[in-house]
């Protein structure tokens, strides 16, 4: 957390079983749900993140 309404994602990892799998998103979907609910913004660092909502529009109302 960087403060009390702001996360910062430094890094997204996946068990090597789990690659390739749709894991990835579907724990950053898991996660933006979670922030919606609770106010809170994100600044992804991680690049995987990052990608990921620069791809998806749906999910880009949560970044800082």
């Amino acid at each position: 957390m960087a403060g009390t309404k702001k996360m910062i994602i430094e890094h997204t990892e996946v068990d090597e079983s789990l690659k390739g799998q749709g894991v990835g998103v579907k724990l950053l979907e898991a996660l933006v749900e979670f922030v919606r609910k609770e106010e809170i913004k994100v600044i992804p660092l991680c690049p995987f993140a990052k990608a990921t909502f620069r791809k998806r529009k749906d999910l880009q109302d949560v970044l800082n």
